[in-house]
């Protein structure tokens, strides 16, 4: 094969996926209802109100520049816990909500391929101050989280859920982005699969910068136990999956 035909070759394949779709009959065109911006909760669930003083808080003023010339992975961890104003810039800067549009849509601090963001941020709680250990979610449009299980065992479960990556059990709090397919399905069909990879990293990034105001630290992470990761947040791993984590402590 040339060089030409070769190069005929991986265009095609390029494109092969937005070729092979029709975008006159996804769900979105077809007059299908958007999924919600965030799951609703369970009856007996209650609100958790985040504090709003992450506009207010000496870390308001760190320089762009700084954070990105500081960012890097961290994978040791002092014993100190992390504040709940601390925790509510992280949530904040990570899927915060700036304005709610079209039924379904939101503009957050993030940006998401056709406003979708299919995610949802769990937190697996060890040492927050004011907060007992257990998993939790974020709910974006009342800037609080609401309790899904309470858990004294998640730095035991932590480590074999990641592969062995026993820095997890340190963390003040882990991250985990779980994704709803479907809310970017909707608009985009299977091309989706692509640009929710992407918008995970936008997610993912802001929280490494995020933390370098607070003297904390992250390290992203990939490799895990899918059916472990699913469990231990609590989702289907069908319609919603684990996706990406991120363990978060004092350095």
């Amino acid at each position: 094969m040339s060089k030409e035909q070769i190069a005929e070759q991986r265009h095609i394949l390029k494109d092969s996926l937005r070729l092979t779709i029709d975008f006159r009959f996804t769900d979105q065109r077809m007059g299908v209802a958007p999924p919600p911006v965030q799951k609703p909760l369970q009856p007996q669930q209650q609100i958790i109100p985040l504090p709003t003083a992450h506009n207010r808080e000496p870390w308001h003023d760190t320089r762009l520049y700084d954070a990105i010339n500081a960012r890097r992975s961290h994978r040791k961890f002092t014993a100190e816990p992390l504040g709940l104003a601390e925790l509510s810039l992280l949530l904040w800067s990570t899927q915060g909500l700036r304005e709610d549009l079209a039924p379904g849509t939101a503009l957050r601090t993030v940006p998401s391929a056709g406003c979708r963001h299919p995610f949802e941020t769990y937190l697996l709680i060890n040492n927050v101050t004011g907060l007992e250990k257990g998993v939790y979610r974020y709910l974006p449009r009342e800037h609080g989280l609401v309790l899904e299980r309470a858990d004294n065992k998640l730095v035991e479960k932590l480590p074999p859920a990641t592969l062995g990556q026993m820095f997890t059990a340190a963390a003040a709090v882990t991250f985990v982005w779980t994704c709803i397919p479907y809310r970017t399905e909707w608009r985009y069909h299977t091309a989706a699969h692509r640009v929710i990879l992407m918008d995970v990293g936008h997610v993912c990034q802001n929280l490494y910068l995020a933390v370098t105001a607070i003297s904390s630290g992250t390290c992203a992470i990939a490799a895990f136990h899918q059916e472990l990761m699913d469990q231990l947040t609590g989702v289907d791993g069908e319609d919603e999956f684990v996706i990406y984590l991120a363990p978060v402590g004092k350095i």
